[in-house]
């Protein structure tokens, strides 16, 4: 919370270095959404990027075609994207291991694929999405205080850190309470949890869901963040980063989770320490293999 504060007194006009910092922010909401799948049951959700479309693409859809409030926009798509979810987890539930990651993994494909070739969703070119507005206030116009501008992507970074800081606090209490308790079970061994009466699938639903909307709600503020979403924003690569940022941080832990997506967003984006565009891939793939190597176990 200070750095973030501190970033925006020392950028409060720089529009690229807060547009970077509100989107580590909302990646490390996704991570926690994550992590409650992976971390808590075990369920490898190689769709994350998947379900992050499928919330900035409810939003465009919504702020676009209808008069429904922009915040109440953010729960709606939040809530498709967990609807959808629990859709997919009935055949994950019956496969194991790797087999159940592929089926993540051709969803996401098969999302991708599904919105290329859909004209109505604005096909390969994607769709533009209006502003968040709350309560008349678009905040696209931009902050003038004391004779001072500041960038319009101030807000939209408050936005995304208190939605950070309250999915940390029920993250964080999720983990500590007989819940989390019964889904840390369920990851462990499935078999000794329901001998004593844990009901796998249960929480399994329970957590897969609860993951979803937390990372479709990350993306509808991502998509009304940068007003334009497209095909190409959610492909395979973004869901293995995802994934990378929850087994670097730690399995299971979430203050390792969110330095990740920290250290991860920095060196994704990379131009700001000068580095060509077209090594910028190869140095996020390069420090994703020796972090991993180094810290098996992550960041604890």
């Amino acid at each position: 919370v200070v750095g973030a504060l501190i970033t925006m007194a020392v950028f409060h006009n720089s529009h690229f270095a807060l547009l970077m910092l509100a989107t580590v922010l909302i990646y490390s909401i996704v991570c926690l959404g994550l992590n409650i799948q992976f971390g808590y049951v075990g369920i490898v959700n190689f769709a994350g990027a998947a379900f992050f479309g499928i919330g900035s693409y409810t939003a465009a859809v919504l702020a676009t075609h209808t008069a429904v409030p922009h915040l109440l926009i953010l729960v709606i798509a939040a809530i498709v994207a967990a609807l959808i979810g629990s859709i997919l987890i009935y055949p994950v539930l019956r496969t194991r291991g790797h087999y159940a990651a592929l089926v993540t993994i051709a969803f996401g494909i098969l999302f991708r694929n599904f919105l290329e070739v859909n004209d109505s969703l604005g096909g390969p070119q994607g769709l533009k999405i209006p502003s968040l507005t709350i309560m008349g206030w678009n905040l696209s116009d931009g902050i003038e205080i004391a004779g001072v501008e500041l960038s319009f992507y101030i807000p939209y970074l408050i936005i995304a850190l208190l939605l950070l800081i309250a999915t940390f606090l029920v993250t964080r209490n999720l983990e500590r309470s007989w819940v989390g308790l019964s889904m840390d079970m369920v990851r462990t061994d499935e078999i000794a949890a329901s001998t004593f009466g844990v009901n796998i699938a249960h929480w399994k639903i329970v957590a897969f869901t609860l993951g979803n909307f937390v990372t479709g709600l990350a993306g509808a503020l991502y998509g009304m963040m940068t007003a334009y979403v497209a095909p190409n924003n959610f492909t395979f690569a973004d869901s293995f980063i995802l994934v990378s940022i929850v087994i670097l941080g730690g399995i299971g832990n979430i203050w390792g989770a969110v330095v990740a997506a920290i250290i991860l967003g920095i060196v994704q984006n990379s131009s700001i320490l000068f580095i060509p565009s077209a090594w910028q891939g190869f140095l996020l793939y390069a420090f994703l293999f020796f972090a991993i190597v180094l810290f098996p176990r992550g960041f604890r």
